[in-house]
C-alpha cells in the first residue's frame, strides 16, 4: 500500500493542485478519465490519481484532525475508498478532485465523530456525568453544522463546488479557478454569489 510522505514540505502547507499551472481544465479531465480506468481495476491509473490527489486530500484531513498520524491513516482510507468506489464518480455532479476531497472531508468528520462517541462511552462507563455546558455546546455545534449543510444544498452546483474547495479544501481562489478550469473572475463571482445566498439562508446580518 502506498504511503503519504510526511517529510515532503508540501504537507506543511497546501500542495499545488491539478491544473494550477495550465488553468484549462485539461488535468481535471485527465483525472476523470483516470478514475474511469480505476473503476475497471487499472492499478497504474490509480497510482497516477494517488500522485495527484494524496497531498490535497491529506491537507483537507489534517485541517480537521490536526494529528499527523491520524491524518495519514485517514488519507490511506480515503484513497482505498477511491480505489473501491471509483465507478460511483459522476462527472455531471462535479469534478474528480472535488469528489475525492469531499470523501476526504467526510472521512475526517467521521473519525472525529467516532472518537467523540468512544469518549462518551468511556465517560458513561466510568459513571462521570457530562457537564451541562459541554452538552449544550455540542448540540449547538451540531445544529450549526446541519444548518450550514442545508444551506449549502440550496446553492447551485457550481457555487457549492467552488465554496467547498475554497472553504473545506482550503484552496485559494486562484487554485480553485485552476482546478475547475475557469477564470479567476468567474470563481470570485460564484463564491461571492454563493456566500450571499448562504448568509441569507443562515440569517446572518
Amino acid at each position: 500500500m502506498w504511503r503519504v510522505d510526511q517529510t515532503d514540505p508540501d504537507f506543511h502547507g497546501l500542495a499545488s493542485v491539478p491544473g494550477e499551472t495550465g488553468g484549462t481544465g485539461r488535468d481535471e479531465r485527465d483525472l476523470g478519465r483516470l478514475l474511469r480506468r480505476v473503476a475497471r481495476g487499472d492499478q497504474a491509473a490509480f497510482e497516477r490519481v494517488y500522485d495527484q490527489l494524496a497531498r490535497p486530500a491529506y491537507g483537507v484531513i489534517r485541517r480537521v484532525l490536526r494529528d499527523p498520524a491520524q491524518s495519514e491513516e485517514v488519507t490511506q482510507e480515503v484513497l482505498l475508498e477511491v480505489w473501491r468506489t471509483a465507478s460511483r464518480f459522476d462527472p455531471d455532479q462535479g469534478s474528480a478532485a472535488t469528489w475525492v476531497l469531499m470523501i476526504a472531508h467526510r472521512r475526517a468528520i467521521d473519525r472525529v465523530r467516532s472518537a467523540a462517541a468512544a469518549a462518551e462511552r468511556e465517560q458513561k462507563t466510568a459513571g462521570v456525568p457530562s457537564p451541562h455546558d459541554e452538552v449544550v455546546d455540542a448540540v449547538e455545534e451540531r445544529l450549526d453544522r446541519e444548518r450550514v449543510q442545508r444551506c449549502l444544498g440550496g446553492l447551485t452546483e457550481v457555487q457549492r463546488e467552488s465554496i467547498t474547495l475554497a472553504y473545506y479544501g482550503g484552496y485559494t481562489y486562484r487554485q480553485v479557478a485552476a482546478l475547475l478550469g475557469v477564470t479567476l473572475a468567474a470563481i470570485k463571482t460564484r463564491i461571492r454569489d454563493g456566500l450571499i445566498r448562504m448568509r441569507d439562508c443562515l440569517g446572518v446580518s
